[in-house]
C-alpha cells in the first residue's frame, strides 16, 4: 500500500504551516470548491492561498458569499447535483450561527458538506503567532461553539495540532461521504493554522486509503420475504421521497412498479423518484391509498404520511428499505413495519426485482396486468384534474398559481432543474411543473426556509447547460438572503430564475392555527399574525444586482413575462418573476 501523500513530505522538507497542509488535504480528497464567508480568524489560510497563487499551485476554487446561508446552501446544491461533498469556510461562532439553518436543511437532506469555522484565538499574553490582536477576538469565544450546529452534523472536531491537518481532513471527508452522508463540522484555531509543521511529525493520509463506507444490498432471504408478499398482494403501494438522490434508482422504482402493478406515491418529495408520466405514479398524497393497500413498501422516505389524518389498513404488511432505516437522528419515529432493511435502494430494488421475477407465476402476471389497467385509468383521471386546475388564469392581483406554474412548465426543457420551496403552493408546483428526468427536481427536505436560492446557485454551478428555476413564496423570499444570492449569481456567472408566488403572508401559519382551532378566537376575529408587508418590490431587489425583474399582476401577461425572464436567463442574467397571487 502506497502511503505517500501528494505533499511529498520527507525528513528534509521545509516546514510548512498547518494552513498549507489543510489546503493540500482538501485537494487530495477531491474538494473542488471552498464556499467562503471569511473573517479575522482566517488570516493564515488567506496568506497561504496567496503564497500558492504566487507559486502557481492549484487551489480549490474560492467562491466568496456575502452571507453564510448562501455559502452553505450553494455548497449543498453542488453536492446534490454531483454527489461530491464540498467545503465551506465561515467565521468563528458568528458565522457558525448564520450557518445553522442551512446545516439543518442539509442534514435532513443527507448532503455531504464539510463546514469549517475558525475559532477565535485563545492566546493573549504570550506572543504566539495568530494570538489575539483585536477586540472581537475576546468576544467571539463562547464556551461551546460547536453546540450551535451539533444537532445537525455527523461529526465535529477541533484541529488540535498543526501536523494533524491532513489526518483530520481525511477523517472528516470519509465520515461526511459515508452512508448515510451528511454534514460534518471542523473548528480551526488561528494559532494552530499559523503554526509550522516539522517534517518529522508529518504522516501521509491519502484518499485512497481513507475511503467512505457505502451502503450495500442485503441477504437474499430478506428480499425473498418481501417478494413473496408482493406476488401475493392484491393492492400494493410504494411510498418514497428521496430514492432519486441516486439517479439510477428511479428507473428501478418504475420497473418494480410495472412488474407488480403497484402504485407509487411520494410524500414531501425531495427528488424525482419516478417519472411523472408513468401510469404507476399516484401523486403526492399517499394517505388514501395507504388506507386500502394490503402490502406496502417504504423506500427512502422519512415521513410516509401524517398518521393524524391517515388510517392505515390494520391488516396490511409493510416493509421498509432505506438508506437510514432506523432514522438515527430523529428522536421518535413510530411508523409500523414488518420488515426493515437498511441499505442502498438501488441495490435493494435490483435484488427485489430479480426475486419477484424468480417466483412470478402466470396468475401473478395476470393480476398485475389487471391492476395496471386500473392504474392507467386513475393516472389519466388525475392528469385531467391537474390540467383543469390550471385552466382558469385568475384575476388581476390574484393570479391562479396553477395557471402560472403550468406556463413556466411549458417554457422549460426536460433537462432543466426545478427547486420547489413553494410551501403552501408546494403541491401546485409539483403537479404543474412535473419533472421526469432524474436529477431535475429538488424539494425542501428540512424545515428551514431559504433553502432553494443558494441551492439553485450550487446546482447551476454543477450544471451550467441547464436552466435552474426555483419557486418560493414571499415569506420564503425574505429568508433567502436575496441580495447575497443575486450578488453571487452575477459575480460567478451562475444565473438562476426565481419565481415568487406572493400572497403577502404566511399561509402556513394561518392554516396551522385553523387546523388546531377551526372555530377559535383567531378564526372569529380573523387575526392570525401572519400578514407580511404589502406592495413590496421583490423584482427591484434582483435588479439591484443586475438581474432582470418582472412585476406580474395581470394573468394576461403571464406568458410574455416568463419569456422575458428566460431570455435574460439564456443571456447570462438572473431573472426574478414577482407574481401577485390571491392574497392571504
Amino acid at each position: 500500500m502506497d502511503l505517500q501523500s501528494s505533499t511529498g513530505a520527507t525528513a528534509t522538507s521545509a516546514s510548512r504551516s498547518a494552513s498549507h497542509h489543510l489546503l493540500q488535504a482538501l485537494l487530495d480528497h477531491g474538494i473542488e470548491y471552498l464556499f467562503c464567508n471569511l473573517g479575522t480568524d482566517h488570516a493564515p489560510i488567506i496568506e497561504e492561498m496567496a503564497r500558492w497563487r504566487e507559486e502557481g499551485r492549484p487551489l480549490p476554487k474560492v467562491v466568496l458569499c456575502p452571507h453564510e446561508n448562501t455559502a452553505l446552501h450553494m455548497a449543498g446544491g453542488y453536492a446534490i447535483a454531483t454527489g461530491r461533498g464540498q467545503a465551506a469556510l465561515v467565521h468563528v461562532d458568528a458565522g457558525t450561527a448564520n450557518s445553522a439553518m442551512a446545516m439543518h436543511n442539509l442534514f435532513r437532506a443527507r448532503v455531504p458538506i464539510l463546514l469549517m469555522a475558525g475559532r477565535a484565538p485563545a492566546t493573549t499574553f504570550n506572543g504566539v503567532d495568530g494570538g489575539r490582536d483585536t477586540y472581537v477576538h475576546f468576544v467571539q469565544e463562547p464556551f461551546d461553539q460547536a453546540s450551535v450546529v451539533r444537532p445537525y452534523v455527523k461529526w465535529e472536531y477541533t484541529l488540535p495540532w498543526p501536523s494533524m491537518a491532513e489526518e483530520v481532513i481525511a477523517r472528516a471527508h470519509s465520515v461526511m461521504q459515508s452512508d448515510p452522508p451528511g454534514p460534518v463540522y471542523l473548528m480551526l484555531p488561528r494559532e494552530v493554522l499559523a503554526a509550522p509543521c516539522p517534517p518529522e511529525e508529518l504522516h501521509p493520509f491519502p484518499a485512497a486509503c481513507h475511503l467512505p463506507v457505502k451502503a450495500c444490498g442485503t441477504q437474499p432471504k430478506l428480499i425473498r420475504q418481501i417478494a413473496e408478499k408482493l406476488v401475493a398482494s392484491e393492492d400494493p403501494l410504494l411510498v418514497t421521497a428521496y430514492a432519486g438522490r441516486n439517479h439510477r434508482t428511479p428507473a428501478l422504482v418504475e420497473e418494480l412498479a410495472l412488474l407488480t402493478g403497484m402504485r407509487v406515491c411520494e410524500f414531501n418529495s425531495v427528488y424525482t423518484n419516478i417519472r411523472r408520466d408513468s401510469p404507476c405514479f399516484g401523486g403526492y398524497l399517499p394517505g388514501p391509498f395507504a388506507e386500502k393497500a394490503d402490502v406496502g413498501l417504504m423506500v427512502d422516505v422519512d415521513v410516509p404520511w401524517v398518521p393524524k389524518t391517515t388510517r392505515v389498513n390494520p391488516k396490511a404488511w409493510w416493509a421498509q428499505m432505506d438508506l437510514d432505516a432506523i432514522k438515527r437522528d430523529m428522536p421518535m419515529w413510530g411508523f409500523a413495519t414488518n420488515a426493515r432493511i437498511e441499505g442502498d435502494s438501488e441495490l435493494l430494488l435490483a435484488q427485489l426485482i430479480s426475486a419477484v421475477k424468480a417466483i412470478a407465476t402466470p396468475e401473478f402476471h395476470a393480476r398485475a396486468a389487471a391492476r395496471m389497467k386500473k392504474l392507467e385509468a386513475a393516472h389519466a383521471e388525475r392528469q385531467q384534474k391537474i390540467e383543469a386546475a390550471a385552466s382558469a388564469p385568475g384575476e388581476v392581483g390574484a393570479i391562479n398559481p396553477a395557471y402560472l406554474c403550468a406556463a413556466v412548465h411549458r417554457a422549460l426543457a426536460d433537462h432543466d432543474v426545478v427547486l420547489n420551496e413553494g410551501i403552501r403552493n408546494t403541491n401546485t408546483v409539483f403537479e404543474q411543473v412535473p419533472r421526469n428526468e432524474p436529477g431535475t427536481l429538488v424539494g425542501l427536505p428540512g424545515g428551514g426556509l431559504g433553502f432553494s436560492a443558494g441551492t439553485a446557485l450550487g446546482v447551476k454551478l454543477a450544471r451550467p447547460s441547464s436552466r435552474v428555476v426555483h419557486f418560493v413564496g414571499d415569506g420564503t423570499f425574505y429568508f433567502s438572503n436575496p441580495t447575497s444570492t443575486y450578488a453571487v449569481a452575477r459575480e460567478y456567472d451562475v444565473p438562476i430564475f426565481t419565481v415568487v408566488l406572493d400572497n403577502t403572508g404566511w399561509a402556513a401559519v394561518k392554516e396551522s392555527t385553523l387546523r388546531m382551532y377551526p372555530k377559535g378566537r383567531a378564526f372569529i376575529t380573523s387575526e392570525y399574525a401572519s400578514l407580511l408587508p404589502k406592495d413590496m418590490d421583490f423584482a427591484g431587489v434582483a435588479e439591484a444586482a443586475g438581474a432582470h425583474g418582472e412585476r406580474l399582476t395581470d394573468p394576461a401577461n403571464v406568458d410574455a413575462a416568463i419569456a422575458r425572464c428566460l431570455k435574460a436567463l439564456d443571456e447570462g442574467r438572473s431573472a426574478l418573476l414577482h407574481a401577485r397571487i390571491a392574497p392571504l
